[in-house]
């Protein structure tokens, strides 16, 4: 890992303080940048999350998927923990604790966008930071591309069926005009162009021109996710320093549902006896989250001062200390799997 990812929590604590703070000494700043808005999409978090989201999608190869019947059993778990388990029970665990647990710390108005927020992280599997845990567990990098691959696809038709279904369920408006549309923005069209982007690459000099080329548009992509975070934060500045608490009680479901899934995929491979290099990346993609995507429909259907927003930056916050731990306890436990 790059000294950046290794301490990404550290920034976007850091940009969660700037954010805060300049919100605090320029409120005007702020307000000005959430009115650029266009059809519920706000115009500067748009350039940002395409900043995040199109270096990771010139990574995804779906010739791959040419593989996709090889050694079946890791892509069997990944499938289903990621499209028929991890989003029902984020929603579950979400209506669980904003509903009943933590009801009298919070404001019963407010928890309805907090499961939101959860149900949004809870359908997003990892695109990205999965090659980076499935490295650093001495995983099969080329079965990795092909679940990552197939997980895009999918992403494609059951991302948004699947929000709406949750989000219907929990009684929550579900405003399928803009749910489609962040889809198509944020999913569709930069799948397209970085399989385009990628296509030129290969044919111009082959797999190397697209990691070069990955790597240099690399920080735009952090600088991206920086951006949105202090942008994010300043927009809900007042809430958060009026309840510093709410940020724990936000991050107790994410690493309670973070930390399940991981068992459920892992223990999963390991009774069907899967090789760690695909056991160990299988359940890594499941327990960690797209939230650049999250983010992004976030703002769309609900606003930049919403809390279902608030909710998957918290999941940036977490994400990579729940990731790190886990990494360690997979490459801790490689010998109880068939070599």
């Amino acid at each position: 890992m790059s000294v950046f990812e290794r301490y990404l929590s550290v920034w976007v604590a850091s940009s969660i303080i700037t954010g805060i703070v300049l919100a605090t000494l320029m409120p005007g700043l702020f307000g000005w940048l959430a009115a650029l808005e266009y059809a519920s999409v706000n115009l500067v978090v748009a350039v940002l999350i395409w900043a995040m989201v199109y270096p990771m999608m010139v990574a995804v190869d779906f010739s791959s998927l040419k593989r996709v019947g090889e050694r079946p059993k890791g892509l069997v778990i990944t499938v289903t923990v990621n499209w028929l388990i991890k989003p029902f029970t984020m929603a579950a665990i979400g209506v669980l604790f904003f509903q009943y647990v933590f009801a009298d710390l919070i404001d019963p108005a407010d928890a309805g966008q907090y499961i939101a927020g959860l149900i949004l992280l809870g359908a997003a599997p990892c695109t990205a930071m999965v090659f980076v845990w499935s490295h650093l567990t001495k995983g099969d990098p080329n079965y990795t591309l092909v679940q990552v691959s197939l997980n895009d696809v999918i992403m494609v038709f059951a991302f948004a069926p699947i929000v709406a279904l949750l989000l219907g369920v929990t009684e929550l408006s579900v405003p399928w005009e803009t749910l489609m549309l962040s889809v198509v923005l944020y999913v569709v069209l930069p799948l397209a162009v970085g399989a385009w982007t990628r296509a030129r690459l290969v044919a111009r000099a082959g797999e190397v021109a697209v990691s070069e080329f990955t790597a240099r548009i690399k920080p735009a992509s952090m600088l991206g996710l920086l951006l949105t975070v202090v942008l994010l934060f300043g927009f809900q500045g007042n809430v958060i320093l009026n309840n510093p608490f709410l940020i724990l009680l936000l991050a107790t479901p994410i690493l309670i549902q973070s930390y399940g899934i991981f068992a459920i995929a892992y223990a999963w491979a390991w009774k069907w006896n899967v090789p760690h290099n695909v056991a160990a990346p299988c359940a890594l993609i499941g327990t960690s989250n797209f939230f650049e995507l999250a983010v992004a429909v976030a703002i769309g259907l609900f606003g930049l001062n919403s809390g279902a927003a608030l909710v998957t930056v918290v999941g940036v916050l977490v994400e990579v200390p729940v990731m790190l731990s886990l990494v360690w306890f997979a490459n801790r436990t490689r010998q109880r799997f068939p070599a």
